[in-house]
């Protein structure tokens, strides 16, 4: 009996399902990973910035962190994409801190 796959892709057997599953677990972390730096950039944001810009930064950024890493992830790891925007992020919410 020959077999029938409905799919247009290759199917993976053995080591190369293995390799498959290992890049995406690795991708997803690295997303994951960046998307939490978001989180933080965001709660020292809320925390330590003047009242009303805190709030737009803070989603905003989170927003964008989101977006910027699904993009990266999409594009197969091109992670600067991610990381500048989150660098720069930094930078802004570092210079506009005000300790109470």
């Amino acid at each position: 009996m020959s077999e029938h796959h409905t799919s247009s892709g290759p199917v993976l057997q053995g080591m190369d399902a293995h390799n498959a599953t290992y890049k995406g677990f690795i991708s997803f972390s690295i997303a994951g990973s960046i998307i939490c730096l978001y989180v933080l950039v965001a709660l020292v944001t809320f925390r330590f910035i003047s009242n009303p810009l805190n709030v737009f930064v803070g989603f905003g950024g989170l927003l964008i962190g989101v977006i910027t890493s699904m993009i990266a992830l999409r594009m197969g790891g091109k992670w600067l994409v991610a990381v500048v925007p989150l660098v720069l992020l930094g930078l802004f919410v570092a210079a506009n801190v005000q300790m109470s």
